[in-house]
């Protein structure tokens, strides 16, 4: 064993690890970064890049399949090498991390590779190396794609999203299990390009941590592209005869695929990375952070393992806090009562804050309104693709929004007024004297607060 004595080990390089890395490095302290997989984590190779750069794609056939009425006449011919060849091009010429990794070690970091596991207090032991840590260990491991175990499914060639994204030729037909976020981008997709979709959900409906209004507007939109939505039933089990995936499920029928994507979400390995070590309970799904990241002494968690969202901004967020902390800086508490998240879906899904279960659960004087976007003058303009909705969710007693939902063209771009407001905590009486530019999108917010409950 090779023993490095540092100032700090970031431990995994996903997107917040390796900015908390480089930041740290830059500052003057001695950094080892660990990473198993590529520098720069799934984002930029499996995850929010190359999934909204085929949604891009997508969408635009859409829009060229909606200009009859509209605009003229048109004929779509979906191609999907030009897509492909984009993703690899992003993808560093087919999965290659160099550029990341020697941007990192050109500021001063010592790039290890291999799976790194805490071994001691201010100890991690990656391969034969033993990093030792005098000032602090950042954890940003992330998570993994869940695969149930649904019998047959082991050994079976289904896809993860990282092979739904490294895919060259679209399938014929796809099967889904998950009507989540990753589940829903990626059926839309497939199906666009001309896949025969269907999605599995075990639950009742489609983005079940969203709004019912928005699992509803994309089932209704999935089904007039084609795409079969099976919700409150499950997969029991699979079979695949060498070329076509089968499906038996919960409900008694049966689903067949040329292709199987799993998208039923994802989870930590809290053992893997030894954290029972500095007192982390390692059969809990995430690890516990106080509201500067801290994990114990000398140890923090940053991104998809802290358990409070398993968004990238999310981990760009905490990554700031963890090391302003570690530097010795002020810095403001986290706080987590205004998380956007958007579904790159068509249309774009994006929320903030509570949903109004959440609000009810909690107790609060709620007060909702939910307003179409087609009734909007830029919706009526907008014509073919313009579904969606604004929803607010507000505490009466305190006269500010909770929470919020913008589906629509540009949904997620309308979303960042509803997300200023719930994080600002914006009186109610002060948004609604607010001046929306007409026509746009965003002045549907001003409709549905002239519609929320007193």
């Amino acid at each position: 064993m090779t023993a490095h004595e540092v100032d700090v080990v970031v431990l995994g390089l996903g997107p917040g690890g390796e900015d908390a890395a480089e930041r740290l490095a830059t500052a003057g302290l001695s950094v080892a970064g660990v990473e198993a997989r590529l520098v720069g984590g799934e984002c930029p190779y499996w995850g929010c890049v190359p999934s909204k750069m085929m949604v891009r794609a997508a969408d635009l056939l859409a829009e060229g399949r909606r200009i009859p009425g509209l605009a003229g006449r048109a004929q779509i011919y979906p191609d999907w090498a030009p897509v492909a060849r984009r993703i690899r091009e992003e993808a560093t010429d087919n999965w290659d991390d160099k550029v990341a990794a020697d941007r990192f070690t050109s500021q001063g970091g010592a790039l290890f590779r291999g799976m790194g596991r805490i071994t001691a207090p201010g100890e991690v032991t990656v391969g034969g190396d033993v990093l030792r840590a005098r000032r602090a260990i950042i954890i940003n491991t992330g998570t993994h794609p869940f695969v149930p175990p649904i019998r047959g499914l082991a050994g079976t060639p289904f896809w993860t999203n990282r092979e739904a994204i490294e895919a060259t030729e679209v399938p014929g037909s796809l099967v889904v299990l998950g009507g989540g976020a990753i589940g829903a981008e990626l059926s839309q997709v497939f199906a666009r390009f001309g896949a025969r979709v269907t999605v599995i959900e075990g639950s009742g409906r489609l983005l079940q941590p969203e709004e019912p209004e928005a699992g509803a507007l994309l089932a209704d939109v999935f089904g007039r592209e084609g795409i079969e939505v099976r919700t409150g039933t499950q997969a029991q089990a699979v079979q695949h005869d060498g070329t076509v995936f089968t499906l038996a499920l919960s409900d008694g029928t049966e689903v067949t695929g040329d292709a199987l994507l799993v998208a039923a979400g994802r989870r930590t390995d809290l053992p893997g990375i030894g954290v029972g070590v500095v007192g982390v309970d390692e059969t809990a799904h995430a690890i516990p952070v106080d509201d500067h990241l801290r994990v114990a002494p000398g140890v923090w968690a940053v991104g998809d393992i802290t358990g409070q969202g398993a968004f990238t901004h999310m981990s760009m967020y905490q990554a700031n806090i963890a090391v302003r902390d570690i530097l010795g800086e002020e810095v403001a508490p986290a706080e987590y009562h205004a998380v956007p998240r958007v579904t790159f879906t068509d249309p774009e899904i994006g929320s903030v804050g509570l949903t109004e279960a959440q609000a009810r659960e909690r107790g609060l004087d709620v007060r909702t309104s939910c307003y179409p976007v087609p009734k909007s003058t830029r919706g009526w303009i907008h014509q073919a693709g313009n579904d969606g909705f604004i929803k607010l969710v507000a505490d009466a007693g305190q006269g500010i929004l909770v929470g919020a939902s913008s589906a629509g063209p540009a949904g997620c771009e309308v979303l960042a007024a509803l997300t200023l407001a719930v994080h600002a905590r914006v009186p109610l009486r002060r948004l609604r004297e607010m001046i929306y530019a007409y026509p746009t999108f965003h002045r549907t917010i001003e409709a549905a607060l002239q519609e929320l409950a007193p």
